[in-house]
């Protein structure tokens, strides 16, 4: 794989947009200026609660953040991991309350647009509208894969599949290298998102770490060789969709 070319971080929501579309230099600022950072969540708080009456669209600018469902008996399902540059719930544009809970990982910087300013962009400005739409097209790809993953993958095969999709997220936006990244989910966070129990998480590790594919050290992944752990599980990143090579930017 090749190492990304070092480039200013600049706003994660641009960085991402531009894998999808190209914006000018008036789209950018437009957006910077749209999605300014807010206010903070600390860790495991809600930032959108299911059934709440959607006030605009929220947007992760620095930290990790999660999707869950809570089932009856009070059990946690995770359904997808949030990165900077991530909207956690522009369909609510459309579609109005919440179907499922939004929380911070880690603590994490949130830019909160009202609806009304949305939809004014979107009405304005076919080629932001576009982009935007991207993004949320995106979003439901990387839930069939991980559909598929939990389906089809062995535990193992699924863990690894999550790294890989980690480290080239946060490639994208700027926040990781060509072969480490950052990695604050616990194992028995991995166990939520994986469906199996964290003694199961913590053997899996173990085997990986044995065989050489990952390294885990002060909450960041370490990666040694990429495409050998892309082969194991069969990773192909097509999935993101990343359709266009920015200007002074390496594909990931």
């Amino acid at each position: 794989m090749d190492a990304l070319v070092t480039v200013p971080r600049g706003n994660p929501l641009i960085r991402k947009l531009r894998h999808g579309v190209d914006l000018d230099a008036g789209d950018q600022a437009i957006l910077a200026d749209l999605f300014r950072p807010d206010r903070t969540a600390e860790p495991q708080q809600d930032i959108v609660r299911a059934g709440d009456p959607a006030v605009g669209v929220h947007l992760v600018v620095e930290g990790v953040a999660f999707r869950y469902k809570l089932v009856d008996d009070g059990r946690r399902q995770i359904l997808g991991l949030l990165l900077p540059g991530d909207f956690c719930d522009l369909q609510s544009v459309v579609l109005g309350p919440s179907d499922h809970y939004i929380a911070a990982l880690t603590a994490c910087t949130i830019a909160d647009v009202p609806q009304d300013r949305i939809d004014a962009l979107v009405f304005r400005d076919s080629r932001l509208a576009r982009a935007l739409w991207w993004a949320t097209l995106v979003d439901e790809s990387i839930l069939r894969e991980w559909l598929a993953n939990m389906g089809q993958r062995t535990a193992d095969r699924r863990l690894a599949h999550l790294f890989c999709e980690l480290l080239l997220r946060q490639q994208i936006v700027g926040a990781a290298g060509s072969h480490e990244c950052p990695m604050p989910m616990t194992q028995p966070m991995l166990a939520d998102i994986l469906g199996i129990t964290t003694i199961h998480v913590s053997r899996i590790l173990r085997d990986l770490r044995t065989e050489g594919l990952i390294r885990l050290q002060d909450r960041r992944l370490h990666v040694p060789e990429v495409e050998r752990l892309r082969a194991f599980c069969d990773f192909d990143p097509a999935y993101l969709h990343l359709i266009r090579r920015p200007e002074g930017e390496a594909r990931p």
